[in-house]
């Protein structure tokens, strides 16, 4: 099985910096793109940024300027920076990873459980 852990978040107020990590572990080859998603209350998850192996970045209007993603593949962890923070800000972070346990070239998606961002004064 593979195993996403998330950790890092927390209340932070407005103009505040998190960084949240999230470490892959168990049956892994290898891993191509990561990424960071959000959902707040009473919406869907939404994609945050990405990386992919390669450490090419991609990100959503609402965080570019503000929102760092980076990784490190030799402990298969990716981590999000989180700088000015404003109040809509405020969700549930999830990681995703494309990953291929055996070296077959079928990539899955796995998910992290979650960490709760708050943005609050």
């Amino acid at each position: 099985q593979v195993q996403l852990v998330e950790s890092g978040g927390g209340l932070v107020q407005p103009g505040g910096s998190l960084r949240l990590s999230c470490a892959a572990s168990g049956r892994i080859f290898s891993i191509s793109t990561m990424a960071w998603y959000s959902q707040a209350p009473g919406n869907q998850r939404e994609l945050v940024a990405t990386i992919s192996s390669g450490g090419s970045t991609n990100y959503t209007d609402p965080v570019k300027g503000r929102f760092t993603i980076s990784r490190d593949n030799a402990k298969n962890t990716v981590y999000l920076r989180m700088d000015s923070l404003k109040p809509e800000d405020t969700a549930i972070y999830y990681c995703n990873a494309k990953v291929d346990k055996y070296g077959l070239g079928n990539y899955r998606d796995y998910w992290g459980q979650g960490t709760q961002v708050t943005v609050s004064s």
